[in-house]
């Protein structure tokens, strides 16, 4: 009798026993983390809860405000879904004023966004630069149009004009991943531009060309050659609305034509310009192009929508590619559809109230983006784990936690700015037990590859 007591005691307690057990061991990796020289001047967030039943098995400084960098994505992603739903498209309408007479059209040509950040990208066939101009050209001529006695205008209807949030810094805005957003997105806001160096550490590089060409835009090369195996050093410095940029930093030696890319400073009079040629092509006349922001619509006559991919097939990019345009995008676009107009700022305050309906303090997601591209941005690991709980539970779950890419065998979120990185999302053990976990480190020391693997080190407790 007092074995079989003594087994029942061990079976109801067991549970308990490999919970500690698993604390020990995070409380344990942590403070080895914690005394690395690494870590000397930097900080740890850490949280861990059990998916399942949402009970916390170990944190520390869960409830410090740290720059979560792409982490963030998750918090944005999770509100978009939910709040956008999953089958949600973007509507780009090519429309016109005025009267189709013999094939002409008298009036003006209009292309009015709503912040698509898909039109123009390569990652769908639908949504191909040149399948969307031909297409649109082959509207106009269904409608017997050739020739357009006046303007085309692309119209950013009730979008604000200002394209990147504030805090993102000198560093990041002329390069692709700092793309701003507009209610009239092209390519991802992006171009490449290719550039040719030398067999001379420290010989200038030149520029060949880019693809496409920023519009009215040109660019200067500051680069020089560094030794080889350097990697990519080269920063574009053209900021929103400007005319003339510079390239900086360094790309190996005897490149014959090394790729980086840049943004554009104007993403809806790229569009504009880029659909103006398609019409030059196909000898379609028109008088002049120009894009408008705030403009007061005539009454339209729509001749076609163009419908973006679903917001699930979106958010897979954004967070599997961590795609900062796409989350600026999806901020915007909950401000539109709530308050009628599509601001950073609004949007931030509707993500924070939308969460803070869902239990989540607005102090602990102190943010001022949607991508957490801005070094400003603050959010504890706590918060980090109630938005994944959050998620857990919603029907649209399968379609995040797809989107999540893997990190040292586990479905993860990363983040990296400087002095930054961070990880959050799930993790099933080896026994079955599944786990919901944010880490950020901020203000490490020294190579990031290294604290990654440090940092996984902790986390290989959970397996």
């Amino acid at each position: 009798m007092k074995t079989q007591y003594w087994l029942i005691c061990l079976l109801m307690y067991s549970p308990f026993l490999v919970a500690q057990g698993l604390a020990d061991r995070l409380a344990k990796a942590a403070a080895i983390l914690q005394t690395d020289p690494q870590m000397k001047h930097a900080l740890l967030g850490l949280s861990v809860l059990k998916t399942e039943s949402g009970e916390k098995v170990w944190e520390i400084n869960s409830q410090t405000g740290l720059a979560p960098a792409s982490c963030q994505k998750i918090i944005t992603s999770a509100a978009a879904m939910e709040i956008l739903g999953p089958q949600y498209r973007y509507q780009t309408v090519l429309g016109y004023d005025g009267q189709i007479e013999a094939s002409i059209l008298h009036g003006n040509l209009y292309i009015i966004g709503s912040g698509d950040p898909s039109l123009g990208s390569w990652r769908y066939d639908s949504t191909k630069e040149e399948i969307v101009l031909q297409n649109w050209v082959h509207i106009l001529k269904l409608n017997g149009i050739k020739k357009i006695d006046g303007q085309v205008i692309g119209i950013d209807g009730k979008w604000e004009k200002e394209t990147l949030p504030c805090g993102w810094i000198w560093d990041d805005i002329g390069n692709y991943y700092g793309a701003g957003t507009s209610a009239l997105n092209w390519r991802e806001n992006q171009y490449d531009i290719f550039l040719h160096s030398g067999h001379e550490i420290g010989a200038k590089v030149s520029i060949l060309y880019s693809k496409p060409e920023p519009y009215q835009s040109t660019l200067e090369s500051e680069v020089i050659a560094a030794a080889k195996e350097t990697g990519d050093n080269a920063y574009v410095y053209l900021p929103p609305f400007n005319h003339r940029g510079f390239i900086r930093g360094t790309i190996p030696i005897d490149q014959a034509s090394f790729k980086i890319s840049g943004s554009f400073p104007d993403p809806s009079l790229q569009l504009i310009s880029a659909f103006a040629n398609q019409l030059d092509s196909a000898k379609i006349g028109y008088n002049r192009f120009f894009s408008s922001a705030g403009k007061e619509l005539p009454e339209i006559k729509p001749l076609y929508t163009q419908f973006s991919p679903t917001l699930d097939s979106l958010n897979y990019w954004f967070l599997k590619k961590s795609i900062n345009l796409y989350g600026e995008a999806l901020l915007k676009t909950i401000a539109y559809e709530k308050k009628g107009i599509g601001s950073t700022d609004k949007g931030v305050i509707l993500l924070k109230e939308f969460w803070n309906q869902k239990g989540i303090e607005p102090s602990s997601i102190n943010i001022i983006d949607g991508s957490g591209l801005s070094p400003q941005n603050r959010v504890t690991t706590d918060a980090l784990v109630q938005v994944l709980q959050f998620a857990k539970s919603r029907p649209w779950f399968n379609y995040f936690y797809d989107a999540l890419p893997v990190f040292n065998q586990m479905k993860l979120k990363s983040g990296t700015i400087g002095g930054t990185k961070s990880f959050a999302g799930y993790h099933t053990s080896k026994d079955g037990t599944k786990y919901t976990v944010a880490i950020i480190v901020n203000n490490y020391d020294g190579s990031a590859g290294e604290i990654v693997k440090k940092m996984f080190r902790l986390l290989d407790e959970l397996k």
